[in-house]
């Protein structure tokens, strides 16, 4: 659930409809559309419309932009989430799962991990995930850079193939 403001996100009355969304979704999974026609616990309306309530009360404009529900067979299902305004409400949260011994351990080296990744924002996964339409982006941004320092096309383009392959490892 996305807010446009601090201000929104440290109002106890978003705090608990994040929370009451968030285990909505582990019900019935993470279709954003689902979770907003699934039934609003006590009000006798949907998700949707008491988002359109929270709006109206305290008139700032919020989504309901995406869910995730994260699953591990042995192991167990870690969090990490950065200016925490209370436990699992915070700016950024990042979920994982790791297999293994489900332990302190395994919860550490998650929280760790969710630390590193809340970090670096990384854009995907892997190359094959990597956006098209950004990867056009980050490809014009570097050849420009690269025609400012003077160097010829076929250098440019040699330049450009190596600077991609550090976006790559990002």
């Amino acid at each position: 659930v996305n807010a446009e403001t601090d201000f929104v996100a440290r109002n106890e009355a978003f705090q608990e409809f994040v929370e009451t969304v968030a285990k909505i979704a582990l019900e019935v999974g993470e279709d954003v559309e689902a979770i907003k026609a699934a039934a609003y616990p006590g009000k006798g309306h949907s998700v949707a419309e008491e988002l359109t309530h929270l709006i109206a009360t305290v008139g700032e404009n919020m989504t309901l932009r995406r869910a995730a529900v994260v699953s591990v067979g042995d192991g167990g299902a870690t969090s990490y989430v950065h200016n925490a305004l209370k436990p699992g409400l915070g700016k950024i949260g990042v979920l994982g799962g790791l297999e293994g011994r489900a332990d302190a351990a395994l919860e550490t080296l998650g929280r760790q991990i969710g630390m590193h990744v809340a970090a670096t924002r990384p854009d995907a996964l892997d190359v094959s995930s990597v956006d098209p339409a950004s990867l056009e982006r980050e490809k014009n941004v570097l050849a420009e850079q690269a025609r400012a320092s003077g160097k010829p096309e076929a250098i440019i383009e040699k330049m450009v193939e190596g600077r991609l392959r550090r976006y790559y490892e990002e």
